[in-house]
């Protein structure tokens, strides 16, 4: 779903895991009260935003430096045993091993070693443990049974048909599989008849899973999520309508210019394209690519802010929304001997700002295409008469006009 820029350090796998690098060990990361619970890449509608929220608080889990979680980032079998440890409070059941590919110097040495004595993790033949090594999602599964004592109490083929895929499930984890699913444990984004047991689990999944087991041994509060596999409930029905809650981003776009152009006291109109859809945490598409959000530029604390009237579906459904973006302050001015066509370059200009440009620069000739609708220039003339220079707000499309839902909206989904 998202594509992960990762950090090729050490440090950044430290700093995903609440740890952070000295030139000797490993130390904690702060306290969990003062743990980071929301990331720039993980929205309030994101089907795993709750589990992520929930363990960030408790500090089993944690974001990067520059504000994101990467939920779609490969866990490896060392960074899960650091976070078993930070999760789940247990006495040692069997003596440490010496894995030969684990250094006593190794960033996650002392957490491996945790994880295999108190039962969370074992090793491969030839005394390895592969600490570098994707983990699967069954393998975090097994692991969570096992470390919790879990065993099925049911047919373990019976409850592993629930799931389409449930040939791919290896033989050592059916066993701990079923338990796991009689448990609660497992979490199936965004089909719950598919397991895919040997895909590459990502910290979004882990983060569900431990979440879900520490549900199971009543060490956390149940969370309501759709993706939880629970045997014998039935599938809910369908919803026909859903609300985008307060809070809500909605990404947009506009592709006919690289940049707008209003003045500080003009207020412009301006529809914007919705740039990729806006989910629910049930996945349903509440709000498609391609819808337009119908709004207008208008003054706001020293700057200019787009606030958003109506949503447009593609399917022509209308709505009105209550949606503002943060207020932009960036400054162009433009000065007597500027070149218009310099200005206006890739441009989409207010009309104020148009005769603004047109004044101060003396061309009268500013194509109209490049004006946004509403008042004509030429009654806007004379406002700039004199002016030897004008301060305009810059926007730019791609990053200032993403704008947050403030109040909740109501979406048929039919």
């Amino acid at each position: 779903m998202f594509n992960s820029y990762r950090l090729k350090s050490g440090l950044a796998a430290f700093m995903s895991l609440g740890v952070t690098a000295t030139t000797i060990a490993p130390i904690l990361a702060p306290a969990p009260s003062f743990a980071q619970t929301t990331f720039t890449d993980v929205q309030s509608n994101y089907w795993a935003s709750q589990f992520i929220q929930q363990l960030s608080q408790r500090g089993v889990i944690a974001g990067f430096p520059d504000g994101s979680f990467r939920p779609e980032e490969a866990v490896t079998r060392a960074q899960f045993a650091a976070m078993i440890n930070k999760a789940f409070q247990k006495s040692p059941q069997r003596q440490g091993i010496r894995f030969a590919d684990v250094p006593s110097n190794y960033w996650a040495s002392s957490a491996i070693q945790q994880a295999y004595t108190i039962g969370f993790l074992s090793g491969y033949p030839g005394n390895r443990f592969e600490p570098n090594q994707a983990i699967p999602r069954q393998q975090v599964l097994v692991s969570l049974a096992n470390g919790l004592e879990y065993s099925a109490s049911g047919n373990t083929e019976s409850t592993l048909q629930n799931f389409s895929d449930s040939a791919s499930i290896a033989g050592y984890a059916r066993g701990p599989v079923a338990a796991a699913t009689e448990k609660q444990i497992v979490v199936n984004y965004p089909n719950l008849k598919f397991l895919r047991p040997e895909a590459t689990a990502t910290r979004a999944q882990v983060a569900a899973f431990i979440y879900q087991a520490l549900v199971s041994s009543n060490q956390a509060s149940a969370i309501n999520s759709p993706y939880i596999v629970a045997i014998g409930e039935p599938t809910p029905p369908p919803i026909a309508s859903v609300t985008i809650p307060q809070g809500t981003t909605i990404p947009v776009k506009y592709d006919k210019a690289e940049k707008i152009l209003v003045t500080k006291d003009e207020t412009a109109p301006l529809t914007l394209t919705v740039a990729q859809n806006v989910v629910t945490d049930r996945g349903n598409i509440v709000i498609p690519a391609g819808s337009q959000v119908v709004g207008k530029l208008k003054p706001a604390k020293g700057g200019s802010q787009f606030v958003a009237e109506k949503l447009v579906l593609p399917s022509g459904q209308e709505y009105q929304i209550s949606a503002t973006s943060n207020v932009i302050t960036k400054i162009e001015t433009v000065k007597q001997g500027s070149r218009a066509a310099s200005v206006v370059k890739n441009a989409a200009l207010g009309a104020a700002a148009a005769a603004a440009v047109s004044v101060v620069t003396g061309d009268r000739a500013i194509a109209t295409e490049e004006v946004l609708g509403g008042a004509g220039i030429g009654g806007l003339i004379g406002l700039f008469f004199g002016k030897k220079s004008v301060d305009l707000i810059v926007v730019d499309p791609g990053s200032d006009l993403e704008m947050t839902v403030n109040q909740n909206v109501q979406i048929s989904l039919k």
